[in-house]
């Protein structure tokens, strides 16, 4: 192979025909062209009898040049020129590719493909067979180990494979390599991820028992950053990120994201110099801090760059009665001041009446021996609890009513303390908690010592009512479910006036796990299965259960390593979910380097190789052709109608040899735009891109959702959602475009509001989603600022008897993921048959209509559940209806059925 810079050539031996061309040009212009025949009379022959001397014709430069092209061409197809060659192949056996697929591949997945598919194109030029192998684990704990194939089979091999959000495994892909037959020796290409493990060198050596080994690697500079789970404090969250030594990384800028995707906090973390690790310090308010679902780095791309946050990073509003008055000169004897103490590091404690405590959102009511308990207060408790919240109580001097309802169990008269009546001769201690208790888990000091408690009264299901016990098997801690919430009782008191227990770390620990129950998280001890509810990709995107998924045991959730069976993501159910993440498994970050074995070193390429080939001789074809017309033209033969037949029977003989010409060059040409042909054939919405994955994706999965459920019920064939950009694609397709607003989304350009104000005027409409619930937060006043280029007509609230009301189904309200919001449309006119040019609400509604592949919806809407959801499907078919069909339903012929239905 011979190259000049990136320009190459695979016989370059045929360029040694190009000296012929002077020669070629010589012959051409002393060969006199044929000669033209012209029918005359033959009496011409006694006219003009003069015999000069002439010398004979030449052939026209123009078409010399155009030969002397062709012939070019043509030399230059035979010489097979490519663009951004690879290195030369080794060996005579196979070609082996071998590609590290797990996480830290994703970030230049594209450029690792371009790479593998140089090395296929050059196996099929020289007639090579291909193996392709990966590395990280695959379904089942196997790897992708293909035995060996054609160039076009590994092609589709190679573009079919996604990057894994786990680790590599190099020593479990070492011990499949004998299966490959190399026989004369292999061309070993290993596309590695550019870290290095303990694992590599071993598998650069076994690599080299098959051949050649070339080791293509991302530079240390453009090695993955990692994301590690933040630490917790009372303050907010403190972020952690790790880079690989020699990294070029120096400012990352970090998201904090919400259940619904929206962006909650943007801050820029930045590495001090020669530092591998940095922290960075998030201020939140419990309101917004218990919101955050996942925190990520800024275009990572991979799944090390995302970390899942679930109720253990979230500090819980805590409630403690104080309506007896505290003891404020005496702290140490104030049973409220060891809560406190124990509560702050991990919640948000306040005090005050019952009243006022449940004013406000509370995830656990503590009564540290209230006393009695007044009717109103018990009614407000008993109803918090029915409705899901989880009250602890403990016993002291003041517990007087021992048969209220604020108990879990009856008590017996009198406590029982060292040396009373009730006594045992020395202190007891708490024995194992059982594996059916919240607090199973934690370990028991046995320094811990019970001087008095209060006695529960024997029943048949006091056992079952048991979540702690002494070592003599009386109760210390009991609990009752109440409706949807909880009813805790301590037998001693939350001071150390009848135990040391509040003196402990198990104290903190156990009301940790009651805070944690309170939100519907267990302890977290128990060995039931949490099946898998959410999981990440490859590229890092958070998205339904991966398929094969599996469920974990709650016990060992922690000290699972992610793979195929276990993906990282949220396991459990949508009440209660453990984040199950990858940073805080994965090994040092180190750059792979040489690993030894005597292999050569290499980047990825950033583009595909081009094979000039078949263009080259795509092009001589045509000149070809064009020297055929010419030549026809120069001696009269277009003046007859059979040459004209014939020339046109081979000019479409030289396009059909052109087209399998052209074929075999790889180099992609564009598309043509599939997207506006199926937009011209079938009705579909188009949802606009606003660079947020989940936005987007809730965008794609719930127009999907609205279009599946309308060609269920109606008469509309709706085709899949298209995804458009309102500044390049053709509005033109689309009666509908549903725009979700998202905080950082830039404003609409004068150019682009042009385009939309045609759109509009042509008679589409623009549905603007701000999906903030209620229509006056920093969604409408994002949606205020970006679509000030939009010629916006008057808007109204919907009336009561617009025809989107009553379009298809009969609706008084517009619910979608939210309710409670106002929807706005334009205020009547004759234009486009009266239909609102724009639309807008606040409620979510793609995320009400979002379903996953099975048909199930995606994302839970509140307050209404289901019956919510299939009034946002119904109103989404009205919309359907509205903007396809116009007033149709306001027209006087349907009155009376309407006035039918609705009763009048």
């Amino acid at each position: 192979m011979f190259a000049l810079g990136a320009l190459s050539f695979a016989a370059p031996v045929a360029l040694l025909a190009l000296a012929a061309l002077p020669i070629i040009w010589w012959l051409l212009r002393i060969i006199p062209p044929a000669p033209k025949r012209i029918r005359f009379p033959a009496i011409r022959l006694i006219m003009g009898l003069t015999n000069p001397e002439e010398s004979s014709a030449k052939t026209p430069l123009w078409l010399t040049l155009l030969r002397l092209a062709l012939v070019s061409l043509l030399i230059l197809g035979a010489a097979h020129p490519l663009l951004n060659a690879g290195n030369q192949l080794t060996g005579t056996g196979p070609v082996v590719i071998v590609i590290d697929d797990g996480w830290a591949a994703a970030k230049n997945w594209t450029q690792r493909q371009n790479s593998a598919a140089n090395i296929i194109d050059q196996a099929e030029r020289a007639g090579r067979a291909v193996a392709v192998l990966t590395t990280a684990p695959g379904e089942g704990k196997s790897r992708a180990l293909e035995s060996l194939m054609t160039a076009d089979a590994a092609r589709q091999t190679v573009l079919a494979l996604k990057p894994k959000p786990w680790a590599v495994d190099r020593k479990a892909a070492a011990a499949v390599l004998g299966a490959i037959e190399a026989g004369g020796g292999a061309h070993v290409v290993w596309l590695s991820n550019g870290l290095g493990d303990e694992a590599a060198g071993d598998f650069a050596a076994a690599l080299g028992k098959l051949g050649a080994v070339t080791v293509l690697a991302d530079p240390a500079g453009a090695l993955p950053n990692v994301l590690l789970p933040p630490v917790s404090d009372r303050d907010g969250l403190t972020v952690r990120a790790l880079k690989a030594p020699g990294s070029s990384a120096r400012n990352l800028t970090i998201r904090v994201r919400g259940e619904d995707g929206g962006v909650l906090a943007v801050k820029a973390l930045t590495f001090e110099a020669g530092k591998s690790a940095a922290r960075l310090k998030l201020p939140m308010p419990v309101e917004i801090r218990n919101r955050v679902t996942h925190i990520e780095i800024e275009n990572a791309g991979h799944a090390g760059g995302l970390v899942l946050v679930d109720e253990r990073w979230r500090r819980r509003p805590v409630g403690l009665v104080t309506d007896t008055g505290r003891r404020v000169d005496q702290p140490l004897l104030d049973d409220i001041f060891y809560l406190e103490r124990a509560l702050d590091p991990f919640t948000e404690v306040r005090t005050g009446s019952v009243q006022n405590l449940l004013r406000r959102e509370l995830a656990l009511l503590v009564l540290a021996d209230p006393g009695r308990i007044s009717n109103a207060n018990r009614r407000l408790i008993q109803n918090w609890m029915g409705e899901g919240g989880l009250v602890l109580r403990f016993a002291g001097p003041r517990l007087a009513a021992v048969k209220g309802p604020i108990l879990p169990v009856r008590l017996r008269q009198g406590d029982r303390e060292l040396g009373g009546a009730l006594s045992w001769t020395k202190p007891a201690s708490l024995a194992a908690f059982p594996p059916t208790s919240p607090f199973a888990g934690l370990a028991v000091p046995k320094d811990v010592k019970i001087n008095r408690q209060v006695l529960a009264q024997p029943s048949v299901d006091l056992p079952d009512k048991t979540w702690a016990r002494l070592t003599d098997g009386t109760p210390i801690v009991t609990a009752e479910r109440r409706g949807k919430g909880w009813l805790v009782f301590f037998h001693t008191t939350s001071s150390p006036n009848w135990s040391n227990l509040p003196l402990s770390g198990l104290f903190v620990g156990m009301l940790q796990n009651l805070v944690r129950l309170s939100r519907g998280v267990g302890g977290g001890a128990d060995d039931r299965l949490l099946p898998p509810v959410r999981t990440i990709d490859g590229f890092g995107t958070l998205g339904p259960a991966r398929t094969g998924a599996r469920a974990i045991k709650a016990n060992r959730i922690d000290a699972a390593m992610p793979g195929p069976d276990h993906p990282p993501g949220f396991y459990g159910d949508e009440a209660a979910r453990r984040a199950f993440n990858l940073s805080p498994k994965l090994a040092a970050l180190k750059p792979l380097g040489n690993p030894g074995g005597g292999v050569t070193l290499g980047t990825y390429q950033a583009t595909r190789e081009r094979d000039f080939r078949g263009p080259l001789l795509a092009a001589a074809l045509l000149l070809a052709l064009a020297d055929i017309i010419a030549s026809f033209a120069l001696r009269g033969f277009f003046a007859r109608r059979r040459a004209v037949a014939g020339l046109a029977l081979a000019a479409g003989i030289t396009m059909g040899l052109i087209a399998p010409v052209a074929a075999q060059s790889p180099t992609q040409t564009a598309p043509a735009n599939t997207s506006a042909f199926a937009s011209a054939l079938s009705v579909r919405i188009a949802y606009v891109r606003t660079g947020d994955t989940s936005v987007d994706g809730a965008s794609r999965d719930g127009l999907r959702g609205l279009a599946l459920i309308a060609n269920a019920r109606t008469a509309a064939e709706m085709g899949a959602p298209a995804a458009i950009d309102p500044a390049r694609d053709d509005l033109s397709f689309y009666p509908l475009i549903y725009w979700p607003i998202t905080e950082d989304a830039p404003a609409i350009s004068s150019a682009t509001g042009e385009r939309l104000n045609k759109y509009m005027k042509s008679g589409g409409t623009i549905f603007f989603d701000t999906r903030d619930q209620s229509g006056t937060g920093i969604g409408a006043n994002r949606l205020e600022e970006i679509a000030r280029s939009i010629d916006a007509p008057a808007m109204e609230t919907i009336p009561r008897d617009h025809v989107l009301t009553k379009s298809y189904y009969l609706l008084r309200e517009f619910p979608g993921r939210w309710a409670g919001g106002q929807l706005w449309v334009a205020r009547k006119g004759a234009a486009n048959d009266g239909v609102s040019p724009i639309i807008v609400g606040s409620h979510d509604w793609a995320s009400a209509w979002a379903i996953d592949a099975a048909r199930k919806p995606i994302y839970p809407v509140t307050p209404g559940g289901n019956r919510q959801r299939e009034m946002a499907y119904r109103f989404g078919i009205n919309m359907i209806m509205y903007v396809l069909t116009g007033n149709y339903k306001a027209d006087q012929v349907h009155l009376p059925a309407i006035l039918e239905r609705l009763g009048q």
